[in-house]
């Protein structure tokens, strides 16, 4: 193939189009950019919810994608168009989902065995490690120094007693999933000092773990970590892994942060950890269900940091993004495997 037409079908900046094509020059990034939704901000994916096209701009966009050797994104982030758009064009060959979890939207496009295989899919998996990483660190730090306690006290304006605080130095972290992500936040809390183990599928070299159990353990892990950090992708095989019994489990007084998704937790249950006390504090950027209802009760809970999926949002994150982009065209068109290839098994 001696050129790439991309088409790009949800938000992206006119600079980042033309970065992507200094970058790899036999790519022509294809866009309409009135057929696109308004960003709400850097990084928005989705545009502005409200945004809707006329039935001749529709069609008008549908044609457009339906030209494309290689869509930047899931048209309109939705599921249904991407299976909308893989029938209507068999000359399709790569879809690049905009977010790291974009297996979970080839998974509920629910496409054939011949189009997984016809198509190649990649996600950006790695482009949010760090700033989630940093995000992870917080959360340790906040429940190993009382920061709910200490954030009441000043509420209250009481000048709270002296207390001991835990730390980073003597404690031992669990780093439950080692991906891109997971790698990220080891070493960080490696080099603060901290001990950290990890639950992974299977045996990996990370840099900064001291050993390695599988998740059939992760009852027994959790009951000897002061800290546990989630970073598991959201696949069959991860719903809920995070059990009532791996809860029931865990150390007293615990704290838990969530950096992967939502749908790996047992909610009902981890609320009832956090209100017994079990689980002493839980930063959460991830929920079973998003937004967070306005009914759960984790939003009045003392001891939780409720955070809107925003962990990974940061300035640098969309130009990372149109880089990889631009790496994995370079690598299709020569003929080379593609970097974060989705996993059409498990869709991760």
């Amino acid at each position: 193939m001696k050129t790439l037409r991309v088409v790009v079908p949800t938000p992206l900046p006119e600079e980042l189009c033309e970065l992507i094509e200094r970058t790899e020059p036999r790519v022509e990034m294809v866009r309409d950019q009135a057929l696109l939704p308004p960003q709400g901000h850097p990084g928005d994916h989705r545009g502005d919810e409200s945004f809707t096209r006329t039935a001749e701009e529709q069609a008008r966009f549908e044609k457009l994608i339906d030209s494309a050797d290689a869509l930047y994104g899931v048209p309109d982030q939705s599921p249904s168009q991407l299976k909308r758009t893989v029938e209507a064009n068999r000359r399709l060959l790569w879809v690049h989902t905009t977010p790291a979890g974009g297996g979970g939207q080839v998974r509920a496009a629910n496409l054939s065995q011949e189009q997984l295989e016809r198509i190649a899919f990649t996600t950006s998996g790695g482009v949010h490690a760090q700033p989630l990483a940093e995000f992870a660190v917080f959360g340790v730090l906040a429940g190993m120094k009382d920061l709910a306690r200490i954030q009441n006290d000043q509420r209250n304006r009481t000048w709270g007693e002296r207390r001991t605080l835990s730390q980073m130095s003597s404690a031992t972290v669990l780093v439950v999933g080692l991906g891109g992500i997971g790698r990220a936040v080891a070493g960080k809390l490696a080099a603060l000092g901290a001990r950290v183990i990890g639950a992974h599928r299977r045996q990996v070299e990370v840099s900064g773990v001291e050993l390695i159990v599988p998740m059939e353990e992760l009852a027994q892990a959790v009951a000897g970590a002061d800290a546990i950090v989630l970073c598991l992708p959201s696949t069959t095989a991860t719903h809920r892994v995070v059990s009532r019994t791996v809860l029931e489990s865990v150390k007293p007084g615990a704290t838990l942060v969530n950096v992967g998704r939502g749908t790996t937790v047992d909610e009902p249950a981890l609320v009832e950890a956090l209100a017994e006390g079990r689980i002493g504090f839980a930063a959460l950027d991830v929920f079973d269900t998003e937004p967070l209802p306005v009914d759960s009760p984790l939003w009045e809970m003392p001891n939780v940091l409720v955070s809107p999926h925003a962990a990974a949002i940061n300035g640098n994150e969309e130009r990372l993004i149109a880089e990889l982009f631009a790496t994995n065209a370079t690598r299709l068109l020569d003929g080379e495997p593609l970097r974060n290839r989705v996993n059409t098994v498990e869709f991760y």
